[in-house]
């Protein structure tokens, strides 16, 4: 309707303005009149197509392990806990009529149709593996095709481990074949060997990434000499190791967290943070939290972005067009919580040369923190949080999650339609439609 009142008008003032005769004024309402047919048409026709549009998807048939989530349920709440019950630590909200045990019986929660893609027609989440109370499923899943194994690794600076300081996390690997023979089961807890990988010269690695063929690991390093650095694993027995960089201009880094490769110039990027340092096993930091970007070839490094609290996760999306890097200042390990700072996801547009530009807030997670992150083929992006992994379209909104009751700090794909998921003392497998969106180079 808009579109014709502006044409009415338009009609009427030019015969007051040229004085035109009856000839030229049917002719001119001839040729609005075929203008206005032309336009109700288009607008008919997109109408309709977004009215089945509607229907096509609100149809959808959700599968067995999936469940809708309403947001309106929860718009407007009876009641609304105050911050000391209701905040970004152990807290993860329970929509109004479900329970904890019925957001697990059926994990994948979508929260917008554009889910319904994410997971496929018949997606499913298996326990694979517990750990008691040693957190062995905590960081670093990297799927390493040739032998298509996910490696991982056990949490550095945890009590409950007793790493960090007096010793360091261990790497371990699992057979993603053998997960996939038990992916029809809910809990399939010992059905898949956890290996062991023997690379004691990786002191408390966090993060990693495929890398030439191979894995690099962020290092977090062991008290005041033993520097964080990055760390180049051979993914074969008998899994030798070589550093990459383990300073900047000769002074050490705080506390490197999490990297990723930049698809368009192949360069390697990123984190370094203080949760060395607020896990009692790293010194006073000597540097600001900032990511970084190294170039093999040359060896440069430099800064690429500041401005964090506690920058964590980073990755790109597929064509390498934005960066997205978490802040979980939020947390602040021993020194515990602060619900005023970030538990956000940044993008940033990335340029031809490599630079970031143009910052945006991207999300803000209502559990927990943002931690590992990593996009889908199509742009979607995906974070580990306090209640499993939430999902994200490329514009930030909300669209499904995959619920565990607990937190995931890391997680990631193995190829098309596998997610391995680390959830400390539990490893879980998942099978999905997405498929991983993360470069990997032959070496």
């Amino acid at each position: 309707m808009s579109g014709s009142v502006p044409l009415t008008t338009a009609k009427g003032a030019g015969q007051k303005h040229f004085g035109t005769n009856d000839r030229n004024s049917k002719m001119i309402s001839l040729s609005l009149a075929l203008v206005a047919l032309v336009a109700g048409v288009f607008v008919q026709a997109y109408g309709g197509s977004s009215t089945v549009n509607f229907k096509r998807q609100s149809n959808r048939q959700v599968p067995d392990q999936a469940q809708v989530i309403d947001w309106k349920s929860f718009n407007v709440l009876p009641t609304v806990l105050p911050p000391t019950l209701a905040n970004g630590s152990a807290f993860f909200f329970i929509p109004p009529g479900h329970d904890l045990e019925s957001l697990n019986n059926k994990p994948f929660h979508i929260y917008d149709d554009e889910f319904y893609d994410v997971i496929g027609p018949n997606p499913t989440l298996t326990l694979i593996a517990n750990s008691g109370t040693n957190p062995m499923f905590h960081e670093a899943a990297v799927w390493y095709p040739p032998t298509d194994e996910m490696f991982f690794v056990q949490n550095a600076g945890a009590p409950a481990a007793g790493t960090g300081l007096n010793k360091s996390n261990v790497i371990l690997k699992i057979s993603l074949h053998e997960a996939a023979a038990v992916s029809n089961i809910r809990n399939a807890t010992g059905s898949v060997n956890v290996q062991t990988v023997n690379a004691p010269a990786i002191l408390n690695s966090n993060g990693a990434t495929n890398y030439r063929g191979q894995i690099v690991y962020a290092a977090e390093g062991q008290g005041d000499n033993l520097t964080s650095q990055l760390v180049v694993l051979n993914p074969r027995e008998p899994y030798n190791t070589t550093i990459l960089l383990n300073n900047y201009f000769g002074r050490q880094f705080n506390s490197l967290n999490d990297l990723v490769v930049n698809p368009r110039n192949k360069e390697l990027y990123f984190t370094d943070t203080l949760y060395g340092y607020l896990q009692d096993f790293r010194p006073v930091p000597g540097l600001r939290n900032q990511v970084y970007r190294y170039n093999d070839k040359t060896g440069a490094v430099a800064a690429v972005a500041d401005g964090f609290t506690l920058p964590n996760g980073i990755t790109f999306s597929p064509n390498g067009s934005h960066a997205y890097v978490t802040d979980t200042g939020i947390f602040g390990g021993v020194w515990g919580w602060n619900f005023s700072s970030p538990a956000s996801v940044y993008r940033f547009d990335v340029q031809e040369d490599g630079t970031f530009d143009n910052r945006k807030l991207f999300t803000y997670v209502d559990t927990g923190v943002p931690d590992g992150i990593h996009c889908d083929s199509n742009g979607n992006v995906y974070t580990g949080t306090s209640d499993g992994v939430q999902v994200f379209n490329p514009s930030g909104k909300l669209i499904g999650k995959i619920f565990l009751g607990k937190t995931s700090a890391n997680f990631n794909f193995a190829g098309d339609g596998r997610m391995v998921i680390l959830a400390e003392d539990d490893l879980y497998y998942a099978t999905l439609g997405a498929s991983g969106g993360a470069y990997i180079e032959d070496a």
